[in-house]
């Protein structure tokens, strides 16, 4: 690695690296000195009892309140807890920088996993009135952490960050893939991505470029992306949100470069803002960006927002709360294209080598049990499962009803007593789906013990419930394909 691409010579990471070590400035480490109480309290921004708890300023004490609780610490303090790494070097790559008599974070150098490291710009807060600068690089923040978990973490050959930032989604990649190819728009990104991935030992391909540029006419078995996904007039202040893309164009055109980023059975996975407008389908719109692509596609709508709370967010994220005239360009486009809405949510393809791909938009509001890249990558292989089994091949199998599934029931009291109104089958864990029913097929599911394939399950419930078998073994196929999708069912494979 090209000592230009890091904010550090070799040398330097590697002291820094061994400084780190022996102060055991780790996640483990930090939390093993302050105890449950001071740690629990630095999660909410109150640092009072980790100050307290630190005030010896042994090397760990000095780095915990220098990069966690973001105070100024005396000089020598500073150097002794660095040393290997000369202070004349740390001042010289940012990671510390001078404040009164003494040094403050320059970078933010946080603790990550068991053992990791991650390096990224200091956040608007540690330096009040101190204007984010366009090439920004962003730390671990809620978006990065959604994709983090929304990612199936299966062995891989090849995987391939778009955007990378800081280098965290790679330094995750790197875990399960054999050669870990990263990119970015920003030179400076890039340096701190290079740094990243030294300070953790790890060794990846960076290049830089405009989203898929840097890697036209190359195929990965797993790409990721946290793009500049914010919508709006096109306008490009700071690069780790604004695209250049007018409106949501470049989640249209991440739909679009997949066939070609990915091997036989590759995935892609991304985040995505798109526009809810006024007369239209919103799901209906997004789907369209993977008509023709041969795809599965299934696409996760997290959380939907107002345009003036949207505006409102991304100009406080970069402190322009104070410039009337950028909130008045931004919501008057919105307005102009009739956009009532902004949603957010997940991305997830999968080339299957199939003619049939299917598509799904739906939201997914309620609490998903983590990580959700098991429940996509589950979602997937069901999907797999479906593709290649007709109707006849569908009422040979045998089911079982998953684990921990609960009925809820809804009932009014009468003169006759309870009268119920509806069921609804519920999964408390996974993907908490909950799906209202009717008694036929809750008699399906409940005897789906995985002992009787369901023809023969439903020739049972025909006769109980007095219904033509052939009328009832025609509507089941679709009823089961939609369970076993859902998850309520699973197949029993021989």
């Amino acid at each position: 690695m090209d000592p230009d691409d890091m904010l550090f010579s070799p040398a330097g990471v590697a002291a820094l690296r061994s400084a780190l070590t022996r102060a055991n400035f780790t996640s483990n480490g930090i939390a093993g000195r302050l105890g449950s109480q001071a740690t629990g309290g630095m999660a909410r921004n109150d640092f009072r009892a980790a100050l307290r708890a630190t005030e010896d300023r042994d090397p760990l004490a000095t780095l915990i309140r220098l990069f966690v609780c973001e105070q100024t610490e005396p000089y020598e303090a500073v150097a002794t807890a660095l040393a290997p790494l000369p202070i004349k070097e740390a001042l010289a790559g940012g990671l510390v920088e001078r404040h009164g008599d003494g040094l403050r974070m320059g970078l933010d150098l946080e603790p990550y996993g068991d053992d990791w490291w991650v390096l990224a710009d200091a956040p608007a807060s540690t330096h009040p009135g101190r204007a984010l600068q366009a090439e920004h690089v962003l730390g671990i923040g809620g978006a990065t952490q959604t994709l983090i978990g929304a990612t199936v973490r299966q062995p891989v050959e090849t995987a391939l960050d778009l955007g990378t930032g800081s280098g965290i989604q790679a330094l995750h990649l790197a875990t399960h893939a054999r050669r870990v190819t990263a990119t970015d728009l920003s030179e400076r990104a890039l340096r701190f991505a290079a740094t990243t991935a030294a300070l953790n030992g790890q060794d990846w391909e960076l290049l830089r470029g405009d989203l898929i540029a840097p890697v036209a006419g190359r195929r990965f078995d797993l790409v990721v992306s946290n793009p500049p996904f914010v919508v709006g007039p096109g306008t490009t202040t700071h690069v780790y949100r604004d695209s250049g893309r007018v409106g949501d164009a470049i989640a249209a055109e991440l739909a679009a470069a997949a066939p070609d980023l990915l091997t036989e059975g590759g995935t892609m996975q991304y985040l995505a803002n798109w526009v809810h407008v006024a007369g239209e389908d919103w799901a209906e719109r997004v789907a369209g960006w993977f008509a023709g692509s041969g795809l599965d596609a299934w696409v996760i709508q997290r959380e939907v927002a107002d345009p003036m709370a949207y505006v409102n967010l991304w100009l406080s994220d970069v402190g322009e709360t104070t410039s009337p005239e950028r909130m008045a360009e931004w919501l008057d486009w919105f307005d102009a294209h009739k956009v009532e809405a902004i949603g957010f949510g997940i991305v997830s393809l999968r080339r299957s080598g199939h003619d049939n791909p299917v598509v799904r938009v739906e939201e997914l509001r309620q609490l998903v049990e983590a990580p959700l890249g098991d429940r996509v990558a589950d979602w997937f292989d069901r999907q797999e499962w479906l593709r290649v089994r007709d109707t006849d091949a569908l009422l040979a199998a045998r089911y079982r009803s998953a684990a921990d599934l609960q009925l809820r029931q809804e009932a009014t009291m009468g003169d006759e007593g309870w009268s119920v109104d509806r069921q609804v089958l519920a999964m408390p864990r996974g993907l908490r789906w909950t799906e209202e029913i009717d008694p036929i097929v809750l008699a399906l599911v409940g005897g789906a013990d995985g002992r009787l394939p369901l023809r023969d399950q439903l020739a049972l419930l025909a006769t109980a419930h007095d219904v033509p078998p052939g009328e009832l073994a025609e509507a089941a196929g679709p009823i089961v394909a939609h369970l076993v999708e859902r998850g309520f069912v699973e197949p029993v494979v021989e």
